[in-house]
C-alpha cells in the first residue's frame, strides 16, 4: 500500500510491520495532515510491509525495515522515526536508521538526507534528541501566554516519566514551573510545594524507580490525571483521558489530549507532539544544504515554528468557531486539500 501526500516533494516514510489495513489507513491520514499544521515540507508515505525478522549481530535487536526497504524503493525518500510510542519506551532509532542510510547509499551514492533521526556523526541534527520533549514545553508556553499566564506561575502535573515526560519535567523546572506531581510505570510522587526535579531525575537514574524518593510523598499513579493542578501533561499512553475520568479532571489546561470538558483548554497532540518531526525536517534541510546548524539555532527555530503554528490554529478556530483540536485538524486538512487542487487532482 502506498500513499504519497500531495504537498511534499520528498515524503517521509513510516514503516509498520503486519498492520491491518485500517491501521495503515489511519496512519496515512494522521501523518499526512500533521506536518501541514506546521507547514513542514516533510509529508508521509506509508508502507504496509510483512517481512521476516533477523537479529543484529552486535546487539541482538531486530534488523529494521529501514534497512530492507531501500533495496526495493528507488525514489528519494526519508524514513521517519515518528511512529514510536511517546513515552516509557526505549527507542532504537539511532541504531536502526543508519542501516537505512547505508542500504540506500549502496544504490544511489552517499545520501544523508534520505533518513532522519540519525546519530550526529552520520549527519543527524543537534537538538534532535530533546526536540519532541522541548516541543511540548514550547507548545505549553505559547498556549499559556495566549491566556495571559506563564509556566513560572503554574502548578503542573505530568503523567509518564519516561523519554518524553522526564525531559519535559526538566525543561519546565528550568523555566520556573512548579511540578507538583509526576507518575510513571514504577510509581508516583507528589509535593504541593513543587518537586525537586533534578533530584528526582538523579534518584530515577540510580534506582530505575520513582519509589523511595525522599523529596515528595508517594501517591497512587491512577490519581495523577485528576490531581489538583493548573496544567496537566499526559506523556504516557494515548487515550488515558476518557468518559470515565474527564469529569474529575481539575486542571485548567491539558496538553496533548482529546478531551471535551467545559472550562478546560486542551492543546491537541497533533500540535504539541510535533517537535521531533519538525527538527527531523530541520535535519533534512541541513543535509540538503550540507550545512550543520548549532543547537542555538535549532531550538529557537523550533520555538518559532511552534508559536507560528499555534497562532494559525487560533485563527482557524476564530474563523470556524471551533476548539483547538478541531482547528488544528482543519488547518492541516485544508492545506492538504489546497495542494491537491493546485496539482489538478480531485479533492
Amino acid at each position: 500500500m502506498y500513499e504519497e501526500p500531495v504537498s511534499s516533494e520528498y515524503p517521509s516514510l513510516s514503516l509498520r510491520l503486519d498492520n491491518d489495513n485500517s491501521e495503515i489507513q489511519s496512519l496515512i491520514s494522521i501523518l499526512s495532515v500533521r506536518p501541514q499544521v506546521h507547514w513542514s515540507i516533510s509529508g508521509t508515505m506509508i508502507l504496509g510491509l510483512k517481512t521476516g525478522r533477523r537479529k543484529r549481530a552486535t546487539s541482538g535487536n531486530d534488523i529494521s525495515t529501514s534497512e530492507a526497504c531501500p533495496q526495493e524503493i528507488g525514489t528519494p525518500m526519508t524514513l521517519s522515526d515518528e511512529t514510536q510510542p511517546p513515552d516509557d519506551t526505549q527507542t532504537v532509532v539511532e541504531e536502526t536508521q543508519p542501516g537505512g542510510l547505508d542500504q540506500y547509499s549502496k544504490f544511489h551514492g552517499h545520501s544523508p538526507a534520505v533518513v532522519t533521526g540519525k546519530p550526529i556523526d552520520l549527519g543527524g541534527s543537534l537538538g534532535r534528541e530533546a526536540a519532541t520533549r522541548l516541543g511540548v514545553v514550547f507548545a505549553t508556553k505559547v498556549l499559556l501566554v495566549d491566556y495571559g499566564e506563564s509556566i513560572s506561575k503554574m502548578k503542573l502535573a505530568i503523567q509518564g516519566f519516561g523519554n518524553v515526560g522526564s525531559w519535559a519535567a526538566k525543561f519546565i523546572h528550568e523555566r520556573g514551573g512548579k511540578i507538583v506531581a509526576v507518575s510513571g510505570i514504577t510509581g508516583a510522587v507528589e509535593d504541593p510545594n513543587g518537586i525537586d526535579i533534578p533530584a528526582l531525575l538523579k534518584h530515577q537514574e540510580s534506582t530505575n524507580n520513582l519509589k523511595g524518593f525522599n523529596g515528595g510523598d508517594p501517591m497512587d499513579p491512577n490519581d495523577l490525571l485528576i490531581h489538583e493542578c493548573d496544567v496537566l501533561i499526559p506523556c504516557a499512553l494515548a487515550g488515558v483521558l476518557n468518559k470515565d475520568n474527564t469529569a474529575d479532571v481539575k486542571a485548567k489546561f491539558v496538553i496533548e489530549a482529546i478531551l471535551s470538558k467545559k472550562g478546560v483548554v486542551v492543546l491537541p497532540d497533533i500540535h504539541a507532539n510535533v517537535g521531533g518531526v519538525t527538527v527531523s525536517y530541520f535535519e533534512w534541510v541541513q543535509n540538503i544544504q550540507r550545512f550543520m546548524w548549532d543547537e542555538e539555532k535549532v531550538n529557537p527555530e523550533l520555538e518559532n515554528y511552534m508559536r507560528r503554528a499555534f497562532h494559525e490554529i487560533k485563527a482557524m478556530c476564530s474563523t470556524h468557531g471551533c476548539n483547538l483540536h478541531m482547528g488544528a485538524f482543519t488547518l492541516g486538512v485544508s492545506r492538504v486539500a489546497r495542494a491537491t487542487l493546485l496539482k489538478g487532482w480531485e479533492a
